[in-house]
């Protein structure tokens, strides 16, 4: 399923959405301009879990290894990854911003990729693979839109045996089909052999931040019902 866009209103600009889309599409025009040089940035400021865990075994400090759940964020490792991202992030972005403010949707970005990452850690400590991509930010994001806006239609790509269609989805369906499949590879990846050490993509990471985001969806939603409780 891919998302093209959501039928709400926009009653203000998303500025720093749009800034976070033109910012990881930019850091990856970079890494292909640094060609073969791209691998030491990945391995630099990728986030990997042993290192976090173990950073003296890198030879970095704790505050080096840290650092790197932020910076992991703004790498992507190849031209599908980068659409993928952003085109969520384009579509589901937008209507949070104008939920949280620009300042605080800019650090539930930073926070829900965090979260994701330490949950990624949590399933799989020993992993020297590195994680990067900013998944755990939008599923954040897309856990928020569920809570948030349950009713939002989201116009969507189905893609069919021959052709494309197209159609309008509830965010109420679209978004839980969307999880369960992160759900379903997330149990996957724990079942097969060698996980720890041949994990691919961070599935984990997208489960944790669409919680952590429906959480902080759920809280905001409840701060407007008692506001609005109050002042009546």
């Amino acid at each position: 399923m891919i998302p093209i866009r959501h039928t709400l209103p926009r009653r203000t600009e998303p500025i720093v959405n749009r800034a976070l889309v033109i910012t990881n599409v930019l850091i990856f025009a970079g890494m292909l301009i640094l060609g073969p040089q791209t691998e030491v940035l990945i391995n630099t400021f990728g986030f990997i879990p042993r290192r976090l865990l173990n950073p003296a075994m890198y030879g970095v400090d704790r505050f080096q290894a840290t650092v790197t759940l932020i910076t992991s964020l703004f790498l992507h490792g190849g031209i599908v990854h980068l659409l993928g991202n952003m085109i969520y992030l384009w579509v589901f972005g937008g209507p949070i911003e104008d939920a949280l403010g620009h300042v605080r949707y800019f650090f539930f970005f930073i926070v829900c990729g965090v979260v994701g990452s330490l949950v990624h850690t949590m399933f799989f400590p020993a992993s020297p693979i590195p994680s990067i991509g900013a998944s755990g930010s939008i599923a954040g994001v897309l856990g928020a839109f569920l809570v948030l806006r349950p009713r939002a239609r989201i116009v969507t790509l189905f893609p069919l045996v021959v052709y494309w269609a197209m159609a309008e989805t509830r965010a109420l369906v679209f978004l839980p089909i969307w999880f369960a499949m992160q759900f379903f590879n997330g149990f996957l990846s724990l079942a097969a052999a060698g996980a720890q050490q041949a994990v691919g993509v961070a599935w984990w990471a997208h489960i944790g931040g669409f919680l952590f985001g429906a959480c902080v969806g759920l809280t905001v939603r409840m701060l407007r019902h008692d506001s609005t409780r109050d002042t009546t």
